[in-house]
């Protein structure tokens, strides 16, 4: 696939003029303002679903992003990018597989923010690259019903409820919201079907200055799919229920300043099958449980001439497994501490120069400490005169997961390596954002070198894949821009990669993530409002894939599109009736390599709001 497709769709796009006012969506339906389609074809939203066409994150999908979805950014792997909700950070322990199982609908989220370089490093805990964060939605009286079918044999059904109260407590507003959803399919190729269920339920405090929310979901989840994580040519499935539990406080206090806390539980059971079709006893060969606990204490506070930010954060997982047993332990506590005093200095034409720099401190009880520093320094004009420019080191640290530490090192589909130790990321980065001719936009220019990063690679001749470490520099520029006309919505951007890998003399013939990055990714984000009633959305990543001879189908190069049209009836505003297209030009590139893509899928739906 070449720009000979991608080109005339832009020129569609970019020569169509409406002369009406533009056709608002509720709130409630709108996930992330960088891509055009908020919901996918395949299954209802999930948090992930804002992140299919990111520019800022490279999502590799298995069967549809919302089936499993590894997440990276800025060319690292799925298992050094962390996902934050609140306060906290969410993991499994188990494997980076499953940190977007976050099971909370769409609608009670804010839209995804990126968080790299020292946002990062303060941020999150063990996610050396980026954490994707979301925030708690404030609570609306208000509610959305949405029925849909489409390719072959989908049904899917979601429905939302938020409710206000007049009761106050403590001067703050009482509400509550609940969710649903469902979705089942045969799959766009043999043996690709899934089933998922997904129940919500939140209580809310909130006030002008602060939200106090109480969360619990459940989310039951099966899909199938060739080569789902193997390259052996078996029809697999995976199985997963996930629980969350989770208790979110902020305050902001005003010039920025503000206060967030929280604590939650995560269980997540998963029952993999390497062959579906095989008969099975007593005991599964896979199956794995992890439970994860955590609090997080984070803010910004003003102190006389310095701001401070800190962060604190606590988080004890375990694991029963029946086949990740021959590792050091199963059992695990991780904690981080962050602080970072700010300063700045007024300069000519009222721009300031701010300097940021502190520490950080990760640990656990079963590997040594260690003390990560950072610093930026930047200039921030004077309102609207300018853009912020930013120069920043940082250092960050992981530990493995357990399916790295505790498979068994010399058989099975999964060798691990009991040696694994602490990860470290070093980071440097020139940037800028602001605002530039009527768009919006941030560039940054970084160095990336990771020490002992745990990849999984490929050996001819070994039916398996291997956890190996890794030192890997990774070089990128990356931007974005935003602009907004009457009739038209348009989000650009663009990520350019090189990497240098030492495995330190490990037998590698391949490597399934750490070498698995497109050197160029483009991606392009379109909303036209053709008239009062019409709108047309459309996503496209275009990207150019560094070789890898695992990948046996669809070339290094790509373009995957999502093409939408919805309309909204003039004698009904509050009903929404849309078609929608995934991977619009049936592309067969393997995101994954040696992971069958999924082909053309369409969907019909109808959504209906009050």
């Amino acid at each position: 696939m070449t720009f000979r497709y991608f080109l005339p769709t832009l020129g569609l796009i970019a020569s169509l003029h409406a002369q009406s006012d533009a056709v608002q969506l509720p709130d409630i339906t709108v996930y992330s303002p960088r891509v055009a389609n908020q919901a996918p074809v395949a299954t209802f939203a999930m948090p992930v679903s804002a992140l299919r066409f990111e520019p800022l994150v490279d999502l590799q999908t298995r069967n549809f992003a919302e089936g499993q979805a590894d997440v990276t950014i800025r060319g690292g792997i799925f298992e050094n990018s962390g996902f934050r909700l609140g306060a906290l950070t969410l993991y499994d322990p188990q494997t980076g597989h499953y940190f977007a199982e976050i099971p909370v609908a769409p609608a009670m989220l804010g839209a995804p923010r990126i968080l790299t370089g020292v946002d990062n490093a303060l941020g999150s805990t063990n996610a050396t690259v980026g954490t994707v964060a979301y925030g708690w939605r404030p609570i609306r009286a208000t509610g959305l019903a949405t029925i849909g079918t489409g390719s072959h044999g989908l049904t899917e059904a979601e429905f939302y409820q938020g409710y206000v109260s007049d009761t106050r407590l403590a001067g703050r507003q009482l509400g509550a919201d609940v969710a649903w959803a469902h979705s089942d399919a045969d799959g766009a190729i043999a043996n690709g079907d899934h089933v998922v269920n997904r129940i919500n339920a939140r209580v809310q405090l909130a006030n002008a200055s602060s939200q106090t929310d109480v969360f619990v979901g459940y989310q039951d989840k099966f899909f199938g799919w060739p080569n789902l994580y193997t390259p052996f040519g078996s029809n697999e499935t995976d199985h997963l229920e996930t629980l969350l539990v989770a208790l979110n406080h902020r305050a902001d206090l005003g010039g920025g300043d503000y206060v967030e806390a929280g604590a939650y539980y995560r269980r997540n059971r998963d029952d993999y099958a390497y062959d579906r079709f095989a008969s099975v006893g007593p005991i599964r060969p896979y199956f794995h449980t992890t439970w994860v606990q955590g609090a997080a204490l984070d803010g910004r506070r003003r102190l006389g001439p310095l701001t401070l930010t800190f962060r604190g954060e606590l988080m004890a997982d375990e694991l029963r497994s029946t086949s990740l047993t021959e590792g050091p332990y199963h059992t695990r506590t991780l904690a981080k501490f962050s602080l970072a005093p700010e300063k700045s200095w007024l300069l000519a034409g009222g721009a300031r120069l701010v300097v940021k720099a502190g520490a950080t401190y990760d640990d656990s009880n079963r590997t040594g400490g260690k003390v990560s520093p950072l610093i930026e320094i930047a200039r921030e004009a004077a309102a609207g005169a300018g853009p912020r420019l930013y120069a920043s080191y940082t250092q960050t640290t992981q530990e493995p997961t357990y399916t790295a530490l505790d498979s068994s090192p010399s058989s099975g589909l999964f060798r691990g390596n009991p040696n694994l130790g602490r990860e470290t990321s070093h980071n440097v980065e020139l940037g800028a954002r602001g605002t530039f001719a009527g768009w919006t936009a941030q560039a940054a220019v970084f160095y990336r070198r990771d020490d002992d990063l745990v990849d999984w690679t490929f050996q001819q001749g070994v039916t398996a894949r291997s956890a190996n470490p890794v030192d890997i520099a990774t070089t990128g520029i990356e931007w974005v821009a935003r602009r907004s006309w009457q009739p038209l919505d348009l989000v650009l951007g663009y990520t350019w990669l090189t990497k240098d890998a030492d495995y330190r003399g490990a037998p590698v013939d391949a490597s399934f993530y750490a070498l698995n990055y497109a050197r160029q990714r483009l991606t392009v984000a379109a909303i036209v409002r053709l008239s009062p009633e019409f709108t047309l959305r459309m996503d496209n990543v275009f990207r150019v894939q560094a070789a890898n001879f695992l990948r046996t189908v669809g070339g290094d190069q790509a373009l995957i599109s999502s093409l939408g049209l919805a309309w909204r009836p003039a004698a009904l505003r509050r009903l929404e009736v849309s078609v929608q297209a995934d991977n619009l030009w049936n592309s067969s590139f393997q995101e994954i390599p040696a992971v069958p893509a999924a082909r053309r899928q369409m969907s019909v739906r109808a959504a209906y709001s009050w």
